[in-house]
C-alpha cells in the first residue's frame, strides 16, 4: 500500500510555514498520541530548524498511557517540550501554555534585558491533517474561531487567533508528505483516520488493526467481540467469527466482509475496543 497524496494546498502550506516562521517565538507541533512518530511530518524538522518547539500529543484519552510516557521522554531528550492532552474534552490545555512559557523563557529574558515591553507569546501550530488542530485552537480560545471536522484537510488557510493575553496562535493547514515509502506508516495513519479512506485499501488497514490487537490485547479483542478464536487462527477466521457474532451476513448466510472490515476500522479508530498506541518506542527505528 504505497500512498500518493500531495494536494496543491499542502505544497503551498509548506511554503507558508517557512515564510511565517520568523514571525513566531515557538512552534506547536501537534501529533496524534496514538502514533506520535508516524503522525509527524518528516519535512517538519527541516522547515522548523532550531525554533523552540512544543510537541503536543493530542487524543491521549485514546492512547496507551504507559507508551505515551515513553514518547514524552523521547521528545524531551530531543530538546523539545512535550505535553499530552485531550483537546476534545478540554483536558491538559493549561500544560500547553506552561510549555510555551518554558520554551520561550530565554528569548523573553533577552527581550526584557533590552528594555522591550512584555507581550504575548506568538506561536505557530503545525501538524498533519486530522490530528485535532482546529479543536485545540477552539478550546484554547474558548470559542469557535476555526472549522473542525473528522475529515483530513479541513483547515485551508492561515489565520491568527488571540488566546487570552498570553498567547497568539497562527493556525496552518495540515501538511502531509508527498509519499509514504513505509507501508506500515500508511496503515497507522489510516487506522487513526489521518488520511481519507478513499485512498487506501481498507482490507489491509483492518487486517493491520486486527493483527495489532491480537499481539497487544488478545483477551480484550476476544471479549469485545464475544468470540473464542485462537491466537494462531488466520484473519479470515477472525472475520468470520466477528461477522457471524454481529450478524453481518449476506444472502445464503455468507459473511459480509466489507461490513466486517468497516466495523473493525471504525471501532479501533474510535477506541471502542481499547486504548492503543500503535507506535511502540522499543519497536521503532527512531
Amino acid at each position: 500500500m504505497v500512498i500518493q497524496w500531495y494536494p496543491g494546498h499542502m505544497a503551498k502550506a509548506k511554503r507558508e510555514v517557512s515564510e511565517q516562521l520568523k514571525k513566531v517565538d515557538v512552534v506547536f507541533e501537534l501529533v496524534d498520541a496514538r502514533i506520535p512518530y508516524s503522525s509527524r511530518n518528516p519535512m517538519i524538522d527541516e522547515v522548523i530548524q532550531r525554533k523552540p518547539r512544543v510537541v503536543i500529543l493530542n487524543k491521549k484519552d485514546m492512547a496507551n498511557l504507559k507508551e505515551l510516557e515513553k514518547w514524552e521522554a523521547f521528545f524531551k531528550d530531543k530538546g523539545y517540550f512535550p505535553v499530552a492532552i485531550d483537546a476534545k474534552h478540554g483536558k491538559g490545555l493549561k500544560l500547553v501554555e506552561q510549555a510555551a512559557i518554558k520554551a520561550t523563557k530565554e528569548k523573553f529574558e533577552k527581550e526584557k534585558a533590552k528594555g522591550l515591553k512584555p507581550r504575548a507569546i506568538r506561536a505557530m501550530i503545525v501538524g498533519i491533517p486530522n490530528v485535532g488542530k482546529s479543536t485545540l485552537i477552539n478550546k484554547l480560545a474558548n470559542k469557535a474561531v476555526t472549522k473542525t471536522g473528522n475529515t483530513p484537510g479541513v483547515t485551508k488557510q492561515q489565520q491568527w487567533i488571540k488566546v487570552g493575553t498570553s498567547l497568539q496562535l497562527l493556525d496552518t493547514p495540515g501538511i502531509l508528505w508527498p509519499k509514504f515509502e513505509d507501508q506500515l506508516v500508511g496503515k497507522k495513519l489510516s487506522i487513526t483516520g489521518a488520511i481519507k479512506d478513499s485512498i487506501v485499501h481498507l482490507d489491509e488497514v483492518a487486517i493491520y488493526g486486527l493483527e495489532f490487537m491480537k499481539v497487544h490485547d488478545y483477551e480484550g479483542l476476544k471479549k469485545h467481540y464475544d468470540v473464542d478464536v485462537s491466537l494462531e487462527a488466520d484473519n479470515i477466521e477472525w472475520f468470520d467469527a466477528i461477522g457471524r457474532r454481529r450478524g453481518m451476513l449476506r444472502r445464503g448466510n455468507e459473511i459480509d466482509y466489507e461490513a466486517v472490515i468497516d466495523l473493525i476500522i471504525h471501532e479501533v479508530r474510535n477506541a471502542k475496543i481499547g486504548t492503543y498506541t500503535f507506535d511502540i518506542v522499543n519497536e521503532m527505528e527512531v
